[in-house]
C-alpha cells in the first residue's frame, strides 16, 4: 500500500478535474457520488496506511516521484513522507472531510453552483493532503497556498453577494501577510542550511545550533514560520478572517474550522519541532500569543448572537490553546487538541447548518429557542459536541484539554489558572448557545416555526458519526494517573526531538486528579449558571440596537479590532494608492506616455505636408538623400 501512497492526493485531485470540467453536464447525483467517493477513496487507502504504521511495517518512509527545482547546489525533489506524523493528520484531513462531503450532498442539493461547490470542496481537500504529506518545506508551502486558494473561492463561493466577497478578499490577503512570513523563513532556511528536505534541514540543524544557546538566524527562521502560522490557524494579531469567513456555505466552515486550514500552522510547527526546540525564545512567543488569543476570543464569544460567530471565536480561542502547548514544547498534546477538536468542531459547525436549514437561513440565536422538539437528533448530537468541547469526562475534549493545563501547570500555576478562565468561558458561551437554541418557548416568525423539521439522513448520519467520535476520540490519550498510556504521545514521539525543553516540575498523580477536579468542577458551576440564567430566568439578548453597557459593548464589537486595522492600516493604504494614482500614475506617468504620443501626433502633423503629389519634389528628395548617403559614407571611411 506504500506505493499507492500517492493515490492519497491525486484521488480527490481527479474528483476536481471531473466535477470542474464536466461542471453543469453532471447530474447532482454523480456530482455527489464523485466527489465524496474520492475522499472515501483516500480514506480506505490511509487506514491502511495507517495499520502498517501501528503495527510498525512502515516507520518513517520518503517517497520520491521525480526532482522538482534544480538549482546550483540546491536540489529540491517532489516527494512525500509517510511517518506517524502525516498519517495522523491524512486520517483526520479524509476521514472528518468524507463525513463533511456527505452532509454537503444533503445540504447543497438544492444550490445552483452545487457541481461548482464539489469541485472546490475537493481541491480543498487536496491541497491539505499535498501539505501534510509533503517531505520538505516547498511541498508543503504549495499546499499551503493552494488552502489559502480555496478558502478564498469557498468563502466568496456565493459571490452575487459583495459582503461575501469582501470576507473572501479579507481571508486571502491576511493570509498573504503570513505566507510573506513563511517565504522568508524559507529562503532563510535555504541559506543556512542549503536544503528544504526536512531530514537534512533538522539534522544539520541539531549539529550546528545547541540547545539553550540564543541563536539570532534560528530565532529569525522560527519567528518567520510562526507568522505564517498566525496566518493560517488564525493566531493574533492576524486572526480577523477567520470569524468573517463565515460568509461561505456551513459545511466549508466546518471544513475549514476542523479538518484542514487552520491546522495547518500547527502542524508545520510539530513537523519542525527540531527548530523551534532549539529556540526557546520563539517557544515564550507562542505560549504568550497562544494563551492571548485563547482568551481574547473567547470574551468576545460570551456576547456573540450569530450561531456561527459563536462557533467562529471558539475555535480562534480552541487555536489559542493548541499554540499554547506548542508554546510549552508539548507539540503531542497540540496535535491531540487538533485531532479531538476535529471531532467536536465539525459536529458543532455541521449542527449549526442541520439548525440554520430548519430555520430557513436564520443564524440569529435570539430567533431561535425550543427547537430540541422539532429537531431531536440535532439536538442530542449537538450538546454531546458542547460536553465534549466543554471538557466534561469522559468525552474526548476532556483529556486533550486536561494535558494542556497539566503541562501549563507544569510551567506555573498562573498559567494553569489562565487556561482554566478559557475553558470556563468556553463552557458559558457553549452552553448559553446550547440554551438560547434549543430551550424555552420559540423565538422565531411563525413561517419559520411552520418550517420547522429535522435534516434528512444523509446531514445527520455524519452528525451521529461524529458525535461517537467526540465521545471516545479521547481515549487515545487517557494519561497514567486514569489507568491509560498516552498512546498517541507513544506514537507521535518518533518525530519529536528529543532535545528536552522542559522547565516545570512533575507533577505528581495526586496532583492531577486534584487539578482535573478543580477544573471539572468549575466546568459544571458554570453550565449551573448559563442554565439559570437561560433557562430558568429566560434571559434573551438585547436586540439589535439596543443600548448596551460600555464592556458589553466593547465584547459586541470585537474589542473595534477591525475598525482600528481599517483605521490604521486600510484607509492610509487607500489614501497612499489615490496619491500614487493622482500625482504619479496621471501627472507624471500618464504626462510622459501621453507626451510621447503628442510628439508623434505633432511631428506626423508636420511631416505629411511632405507627402504633396508632385513628382519633382520626390525626385529633389532622392537626390538629396542619395548625396547625403555618399557624403557620410566618405565621411566614416576617412
Amino acid at each position: 500500500m506504500l506505493q499507492l501512497a500517492w493515490l492519497i492526493p491525486v484521488l480527490p485531485l481527479i474528483g476536481f478535474l471531473i466535477i470542474g470540467l464536466a461542471n453543469k453536464k453532471l447530474p447532482k447525483a454523480v456530482v455527489g457520488f464523485v466527489g465524496c467517493g474520492s475522499i472515501l477513496g483516500s480514506f480506505a487507502i490511509v487506514l491502511t496506511l495507517l495499520t502498517e504504521v501501528l503495527n510498525g511495517t512502515i516507520q518513517s518512509e520518503t517517497l520520491t516521484y521525480f526532482n522538482w527545482i534544480s538549482a546550483g547546489s540546491l536540489d529540491i525533489k517532489l516527494s512525500f513522507l509517510i511517518d506517524p506524523l502525516s498519517v495522523t493528520m491524512m486520517t483526520i484531513i479524509t476521514g472528518v472531510g468524507f463525513l463533511i462531503h456527505l452532509y454537503s450532498a444533503g445540504y447543497m442539493s438544492h444550490d445552483e453552483g452545487f457541481a461548482r461547490y464539489f469541485a472546490y470542496l475537493n481541491l480543498f481537500v487536496f491541497s491539505m493532503l499535498i501539505l501534510v504529506m509533503g517531505s520538505n518545506f516547498l511541498v508543503l508551502f504549495a499546499g499551503w497556498e493552494g488552502v489559502g486558494l480555496c478558502s478564498y473561492l469557498l468563502i466568496g463561493f456565493w459571490f452575487k453577494n459583495n459582503d461575501y466577497n469582501n470576507a473572501a478578499k479579507k481571508a486571502f490577503i491576511m493570509n498573504r501577510i503570513g505566507d510573506l512570513g513563511f517565504l522568508l523563513g524559507m529562503l532563510l532556511i535555504i541559506v543556512t542550511f542549503g536544503s528544504l528536505e526536512y531530514s537534512a534541514v533538522f539534522e544539520q540543524a541539531q549539529t550546528i545550533f545547541k540547545p539553550g544557546v540564543a541563536q539570532p538566524v534560528l530565532i529569525a527562521i522560527t519567528l518567520l514560520l510562526f507568522l505564517g502560522a498566525t496566518g493560517k490557524s488564525a493566531q493574533i494579531p492576524l486572526y480577523t478572517w477567520l470569524p468573517d469567513a463565515m460568509a461561505g456555505p456551513t459545511p466549508v466552515s466546518a471544513l475549514i474550522h476542523a479538518a484542514t486550514m487552520v491546522t495547518a500552522g500547527i502542524y508545520m510547527i510539530v513537523r519542525s519541532n527540531v527548530l523551534f526546540s532549539l529556540a526557546p525564545f520563539t517557544l515564550e512567543v507562542i505560549e504568550i500569543i497562544g494563551l492571548t488569543t485563547a482568551l481574547f476570543a473567547a470574551t468576545i464569544g460570551l456576547v456573540q448572537n450569530d450561531i456561527k460567530k459563536v462557533l467562529a471565536y471558539s475555535t480562534v480561542s480552541q487555536l489559542g490553546y493548541m499554540f499554547f502547548a506548542l508554546g510549552m514544547g508539548a507539540y503531542s498534546t497540540a496535535i491531540f487538541h487538533v485531532a479531538t477538536h476535529a471531532f467536536f468542531k465539525a459536529l458543532l459547525f455541521l449542527g449549526a447548518g442541520s439548525v440554520i436549514h430548519a430555520m430557513s437561513g436564520e443564524q440569529d440565536i435570539r430567533s431561535m429557542g425550543g427547537l430540541w422538539k422539532k429537531l431531536p437528533i440535532t439536538f442530542a448530537t449537538f450538546i454531546i459536541g458542547t460536553v465534549a468541547i466543554a471538557g466534561i469526562p469522559p468525552f474526548a475534549g476532556f483529556f486533550s484539554k486536561d494535558e494542556i493545563l497539566a503541562h501549563a501547570y507544569e510551567h506555573s500555576p498562573i498559567l494553569w489558572a489562565l487556561g482554566v478562565l478559557g475553558a470556563l468561558m468556553t463552557t458559558f458561551y457553549m452552553f448559553r448557545l446550547v440554551f438560547l437554541t434549543f430551550f424555552g418557548s420559540f423565538r422565531g416568525t411563525e413561517h419559520q416555526k411552520s418550517h420547522l423539521h429535522e435534516s434528512p439522513l444523509i446531514m445527520t448520519i455524519p452528525l451521529m458519526v461524529l458525535a461517537v467520535l467526540s465521545i471516545i476520540g479521547g481515549f487515545v490519550g487517557v494519561p497514567e494517573v486514569l489507568g491509560g498510556h498516552n498512546f498517541l504521545k507513544s506514537f507521535l514521539s518518533p518525530i519529536i526531538a528529543p532535545i528536552n525543553q522542559h522547565t516545570g516540575h512533575a507533577l505528581s498523580h495526586s496532583t492531577e486528579l486534584m487539578l482535573m477536579g478543580i477544573s471539572v468542577g468549575a466546568v459544571l458551576l458554570v453550565i449551573i449558571i448559563a442554565a439559570i440564567v437561560y433557562i430558568s430566568k429566560k434571559a434573551v439578548p438585547s436586540p439589535e440596537g439596543s443600548d448596551l453597557s460600555a464592556p458589553h459593548k466593547v465584547l459586541y464589537n470585537k474589542y473595534y479590532i477591525d475598525e482600528i486595522y481599517r483605521t490604521l492600516v486600510v484607509k492610509p493604504l487607500y489614501w497612499l494608492g489615490d496619491i500614487f494614482y493622482k500625482v504619479f500614475e496621471i501627472r507624471i506617468i500618464d504626462n510622459f506616455v501621453n507626451a510621447w504620443g503628442k510628439g508623434v501626433d505633432r511631428g506626423s502633423a508636420g511631416l505629411r505636408f511632405l507627402q504633396n503629389g508632385s513628382i519633382s519634389f520626390y525626385m529633389f528628395a532622392m537626390v538629396i538623400g542619395i548625396i547625403l548617403i555618399l557624403f557620410f559614407n566618405t565621411i566614416i571611411k576617412l
